[in-house]
């Protein structure tokens, strides 16, 4: 089974994560940030993967350095559980509504960590969590998940609801692109690795 823990701590924040790619979507996500907490479960469930994650935070400043850091390592516990990437089929996509939000999330686990991120969030609240904060969340889950991402928020009104569909489809194209296919010999890649 693809699994890896990883457990960070620093003067901001003190984080656990236990990850299984190849898991039913079940899921046990405490980190002081609710709506976080919801993204993460959607994530994890539309995803298919595993995810216990506990996080402590200095919530007293705000959200933005527990969000951040959970990104960061939610991300080296994806890459860690993915070793190699052999027989990986590397890309995946997926469009997903909610309500009337329309989010369209690619990923490429290429070892190359990029970010696109067009989605025009309002400067709003969900909760304690800032919308904006989505943006930085996935900055971090991206560089040291080492994957290429682009999100792109199609349209929607209601914050939550653009939120939502984003980390649902995350979830999905990342169950797609750690799908395995025998046919895949070593990487799916001419170099030879990824």
């Amino acid at each position: 089974m693809r699994k890896a823990k990883i457990a960070r701590k620093t003067t901001e924040t003190d984080i656990t994560v236990d990850l299984t790619i190849d898991g039913k979507g079940t899921y046990d996500i405490r980190t002081g940030v609710a709506f976080l907490d919801h993204m993460l479960a959607l994530m994890a469930r539309h995803g298919l993967m595993d995810l216990s994650l506990s996080a402590t935070g200095d919530l007293q400043v705000d959200a933005h350095h527990t969000v951040e850091d959970v990104g960061l390592c939610l991300g080296k516990a994806f890459g860690d559980a993915l070793g190699g990437k052999e027989g990986i089929a590397r890309y995946g996509s997926a469009r997903v509504p909610m309500n009337e939000a329309l989010a369209h999330v690619d990923v490429d686990i290429s070892s190359r960590p990029f970010l696109v991120f067009n989605a025009d969030l309002p400067r709003a609240k969900v909760g304690q969590f800032d919308a904006e904060l989505t943006r930085e969340f996935l900055h971090a889950f991206v560089n040291t998940a080492q994957v290429t991402l682009h999100v792109n928020l199609l349209y929607g009104d209601n914050v939550h609801h653009c939120i939502e569909a984003i980390f649902k489809a995350l979830g999905r194209a990342l169950s797609q692109a750690v799908t395995l296919d025998d046919r895949i010999e070593g990487v799916m890649s001419t170099k030879g690795n990824l």
